[in-house]
């Protein structure tokens, strides 16, 4: 799969959070807690396009993630991926790719899962630990 990736503009914010709102669907409908507009509201609020790299397959949107870079972790605080580009590697792929970033910055990545997503298995399959949970989180870290 061949995947171009740029930096987000203000005006991928609401395909960005149309994407998250799909992905994340049957895993808050699961806990009783789909909510259209606070789902898409959550993401828009904190956006920041300096911290989002939008995914590209061709001239269609494949995914994106956001990383907040700071001086003690990298936080990764959203990756999602396009129905049509999951399981062909290309999360693992970017997961990877963040790895061996923060593996040269010698900071841990840390993020967050909601409980019962299909994400929780993907994390610690990539190396992550579950180091908290929260009511409708697990919190993971992951060490270089």
């Amino acid at each position: 799969m061949q995947i171009t990736r740029r930096i987000a503009t203000p005006s991928d914010a609401p395909p960005l959070a149309e994407l998250r709102a799909e992905a994340m669907r049957p895993s808050l409908e699961a806990l009783g807690r789909y909510d259209p507009l606070r789902v898409r509201r959550r993401f828009l609020d904190s956006f920041d396009p300096a911290e989002t790299v939008v995914l590209l397959q061709g001239d269609q949107l494949a995914g994106f993630f956001v990383l907040r870079r700071r001086p003690e972790e990298h936080y990764l605080d959203h990756l999602y991926l396009a129905a049509q580009a999951r399981g062909l590697g290309l999360g693992r792929r970017v997961i990877t790719e963040l790895q061996d970033d923060a593996r040269a910055a010698g900071v841990p990545i840390r993020l967050m899962a909601l409980k019962g997503s299909p994400a929780n298995r993907f994390y610690r399959a990539c190396g992550f630990e579950a180091v908290g949970e929260e009511p409708f989180d697990v919190l993971y870290r992951w060490q270089p």
